[in-house]
This record gives C-alpha cells, structure tokens and sequence, in this order.
C-alpha cells in the first residue's frame, strides 16, 4: 500500500486563493447563464416564429454550437477570432462569450419548449379581456414559460458553474486553476484536488438546494 502522508496545512494557507476562484467561478456561471436567457429567449422566439429566414439560422446555430464541444468553442473565441482581426479586452470576457453562447443554445430549446406547452386557453383568455399582443407576452406568456421551464434553468446554472472548470484552458483564475497551480508549487495532489472536488461538490449541492426552494415557491402555475 502506498504510503501518503497528508498535509492539510497547505489547503490553510491557500484558502483565500480557493474561495476567491469559487466565487469567480460561480460569477462567471451567473453571468453566462443570465446572457444565455437573453439569448435563448430571442432564439425561441425566432424558432417557434414560423419564419424560416429567422428559425433557420438559428436551428443552425444550435445545432453548431450542440455538437461541437465546449472546450473546442473556448479555444475558437479566444485563439482563433483575433486571426480575423476580432479582439477581446481580455480572456475572461472571451470566456464568458463563449459560455453565453453555449448556454444560449441550449436555453433556446428550454424556452422553445416552455413556449410550446403553455395551455391555449390562458392566450385565448387574455385576448378576451383585450391585451394586446405585447402585453399578453409581458403578463401572460413569459411569466407562465418561467415558471414552466424554471427548473431546466436552474439545472443549467449547476451545469454551467461545473464548466467553468474549462477556463482553466486559457488561464482564467477559477477554481480548477488555482488548485493546478498550487498542486505544482505543493506537490500536494490529494489534498488539493479533493479539496476543489469538494468545493465544486458542496457548491453545486447548495445551488440545488436552493433552487429546489425556488421551485417549490415559483414554479408551479396557479
């Protein structure tokens, strides 16, 4: 049996290097996740328009960005457009585009779902009472699709914060980068990885935890 003798002083003196990458870790996940919505939101629209000149490029897009694999995306955004002449300020803005819109994608067919399933009798309802059609979107439409689809949301937000992890490839200082880096200044590989691991794990159990609480109270339709 190999012999390791574990040595948690590291983790100690570290711990403001882990909880400042959780925490830029976690907003990087907020913030893709609430670009993707904006994203998602006008790319359902555009599918369920029936317009082809609109669903098209979009079916497009997320067929693209679907089958292609995140890490590939990252390296594209912030590698590959300035070869096009296409700058960012800096990496963590070309990350977060890149995470926007992979979430957006996927919101899209949230959202296209959330749209699809909302009982005809409620549009039907507010057009007997004279909305017109803006204010049936505002008052009918959007708050019934968020509802309907909130838990899908939710689940994206975990799946996003776990991905962040990725941003590690360019040198962003979240969680997954900062550990790597202590791990080759320490040698300490099991105390920092489990240490990350059980960040990322306690984090994400949280962020369930919560946003089960947000179902319960949100999510169904009265």
């Amino acid at each position: 049996m190999i012999d390791y003798n574990f040595d948690w002083s590291v983790i100690t003196r570290n711990w403001d290097r882990f909880l400042e990458a959780l925490a830029l870790g976690l907003g990087l996940a907020v913030v893709s996740l609430l670009i993707g919505c904006v994203i998602g939101l006008a790319a359902a629209y555009a599918r369920v328009s029936g317009n082809k000149w609109l669903s098209g490029p979009v079916w497009a897009y997320v067929e693209v960005i679907r089958c292609t694999p995140l890490l590939l995306l990252i390296f594209f955004i912030y590698f590959g457009l300035p070869e096009f002449g296409i700058y960012f300020m800096d990496k963590t803005q070309s990350f977060v585009l890149t995470l926007s819109l992979y979430a957006g994608a996927y919101m899209s067919e949230v959202f296209r779902a959330g749209l699809s399933s909302i009982p005809r009798q409620y549009v039907e309802a507010a057009k007997a009472i004279g909305m017109r059609p803006w204010q049936r979107q505002r008052w009918v439409v959007l708050p019934v699709m968020f509802r309907i689809t909130l838990p899908s949301i939710g689940n994206n937000l975990i799946s996003l914060f776990k991905d962040t992890s990725l941003a590690a490839a360019i040198a962003i200082p979240e969680l997954t980068f900062v550990a790597r880096q202590i791990n080759a200044n320490t040698f300490r590989v099991m105390e920092v990885w489990l240490t990350a691991s059980a960040l990322y794990l306690a984090t994400a159990w949280l962020l369930a935890t919560l946003l089960r609480q947000v179902e319960r109270r949100y999510a169904t339709i009265r």
